[in-house]
């Protein structure tokens, strides 16, 4: 090592042709990066004109008394101060919550239901998977409207088929004690498909070794199923339930087509509260600092959630 070290050939200044082959290696990953960057610009400008500036602008308008069709007037936070003193907006939230304590469970144990039924394979077995997946397809808009006069009084197929058991069927969406649990039914049979689809693959990917190994030991079904299935899906059930919670939360379109909130306010959400206070009564700063409380809901939820997963998600990396 010493002779290495005192050896002028050795320690010399580098021949010209590793010099110029550095620097071109140099630039070669300089143009890369350049590259890179120019292919991923048209989705960067768009997320910057069309997510990032729209969302700092509605921020902003949340501290604004903004009547729409009148000048904006900066009223720092009377917006906030006021939704906590909203009797309505109370109602609104108790009501958005009770959707979603009824759908999220509802959605994730029917589709978990029949992803372990359909997960065997039977005849026309990939006939019931489209069937059941077909809704997630389907117009959002259309679903509700179809729902809507399915759900009708007199006229609808769900109380002219109860009639054909001598059962009177009642006023779905006019009647307060109802229309939120009807509502709820027509949301998880729309996307119970998507999870059910997501546990599916999940069911596929447990080792079959380890029923195998269950079995040799005697392991009934339902301690297999509690013991290696569901610890295995935890990860798929883990992020379906923040996934499908998020989008309880969001519920409108149906809320809009098939009750309009109604009847009185015992299906009136709160992402239709902010579409009310915006386009009803024009009161956008308002309505924006509703969106923005609805936000930090759902950031709150999403980051316990995310720490509960350490207890949840077993095998996790």
């Amino acid at each position: 090592m010493k002779q290495a070290a005192n050896n002028p050939r050795l320690t010399g200044p580098e021949p010209h042709g590793m010099v110029k082959f550095k620097q071109r290696k140099k630039a070669f990953s300089g143009n890369e990066n350049l590259t890179g960057w120019l292919f991923i610009s048209p989705m960067f400008i768009g997320f910057l004109i069309f997510m990032l500036g729209p969302l700092i602008y509605a921020f902003y308008m949340s501290f604004l008394e903004w009547p729409l069709l009148g000048d904006a007037r900066f009223i720092g936070l009377n917006n906030y101060q006021n939704i906590i003193n909203d009797q309505e907006f109370r109602i609104v939230l108790k009501n958005t919550f009770i959707f979603t304590a009824g759908l999220v469970p509802l959605n994730l144990m029917l589709a978990l239901g029949l992803a372990l039924l359909l997960k065997e394979k039977m005849a026309g077995i990939g006939l019931f998977r489209t069937a059941i997946f077909v809704p997630v397809v389907t117009s959002l808009v259309v679903w509700a409207i179809i729902w809507k006069y399915m759900l009708a009084p007199e006229s609808g197929f769900i109380n002219q088929l109860l009639g054909l058991f001598g059962i009177q069927g009642p006023a779905w969406l006019l009647d307060n004690r109802l229309a939120m649990p009807s509502v709820i039914i027509v949301s998880v049979l729309k996307n119970v498909g998507l999870n059910m689809i997501l546990f599916l693959t999940a069911l596929q990917q447990v080792p079959h070794s380890l029923y195998e190994a269950a079995a040799l030991d005697g392991a009934k079904r339902w301690r297999t199923f509690w013991h290696i299935t569901f610890p295995m899906i935890m990860p798929t059930v883990f992020m379906t339930m923040i996934i499908t919670t998020i989008g309880a939360m969001k519920i409108f379109a149906q809320i809009y087509v098939m009750t309009r909130g109604g009847p009185g306010t015992s299906t009136k959400v709160l992402v239709y509260y902010i579409w009310e206070k915006a386009f009803r009564h024009f009161e956008m700063g308002y309505a924006a600092a509703l969106a923005f409380v609805l936000f930090f809901i759902l950031l709150v939820f999403t980051l316990i959630l995310w720490q509960l997963r350490k207890r949840w998600v077993f095998h996790e990396n």
